[in-house]
């Protein structure tokens, strides 16, 4: 009899000890699990949130929902530069300028819409006129070699002083502004094959000078072409040849 208790005592303790063991792999398990819902709910927030904006959208009528989506999905590995990275281009065009030994009639600048190179008409264009000079052929195509490779919008900006113009061309100075502008443009695409949908044009007329027009220096310096690159988070709202849209009642 006494032996028989001994067995059984022997077999109750081999029994605890599997116990054990299962329950620890139990709990290792859970651990591992938690640990992975947790990692993966740091993702879902972002995601989440895209969703809801999405949602947001289409509940109030929106139609441009699959068009967000569809640029998101474009950009993603484009490279867009953001406006810390176009300083880097900044200093490169700067070093040009300055061997190019026009540095007063160009300069540049970084704002918070981008890159910005300013060209005073005196590099471009004679007074009152939108007809590219020879000498500017020099400016367009050392511009050009440093924004041929960015995939940011570029925007070509004219501007003019605020005296007054009124010919059969250019009735004001919005329409002298815009028409060199547009000349800017049609050289960038027609010399360069810079993409149409990249690049654009806009005419300020006298509207947003640089310096106050009460000299004959400071209204040289309004006098002038912008050569605008683009952030990433700007050039992704500019419109593309790319984009489609569908409504949502198809």
């Amino acid at each position: 009899m006494k032996l028989r208790r001994k067995r059984k005592s022997f077999d109750n303790e081999e029994d605890l000890g599997r116990w054990l063991l299962t329950y620890a792999d139990l709990i290792t398990l859970l651990l591992a699990f938690f640990i992975v819902m947790y990692s993966m709910s740091q993702i879902d927030a972002k995601k989440f949130g895209k969703v809801a904006k999405a949602l947001h959208g289409v509940l109030k009528g929106g139609e441009d929902v699959l068009r967000r989506n569809w640029e998101e999905q474009q950009t993603e590995g484009h490279g867009l530069l953001k406006l810390g990275d176009l300083r880097m281009i900044n200093m490169k065009i700067q070093e040009r300028f300055k061997k190019l030994g026009r540095r007063e009639e160009l300069q540049t600048e970084i704002t918070e819409r981008g890159l910005v190179v300013h060209i005073m008409e005196s590099a471009l264009f004679k007074e009152g006129s939108a007809a590219l000079e020879f000498r500017a052929v020099e400016v367009l195509d050392l511009i050009y070699d440093e924004i041929k490779k960015l995939p940011n919008h570029v925007r070509i900006e004219g501007h003019t002083d605020d005296r007054a113009i009124n010919t059969l061309l250019y009735p004001s100075n919005w329409e002298l502004s815009a028409a060199r502008a547009t000349a800017v443009v049609r050289y960038f695409i027609e010399n360069h094959d810079i993409p149409p949908d990249k690049i654009s044009a806009l005419g300020y007329g006298e509207f947003r000078p640089k310096r106050p027009n009460n000299s004959i220096e400071n209204r040289a310096h309004n006098r002038r072409i912008d050569v605008l690159i683009l952030t990433m988070e700007l050039s992704l709202k500019e419109p593309s040849s790319q984009l489609y849209y569908i409504t949502a009642d198809k």
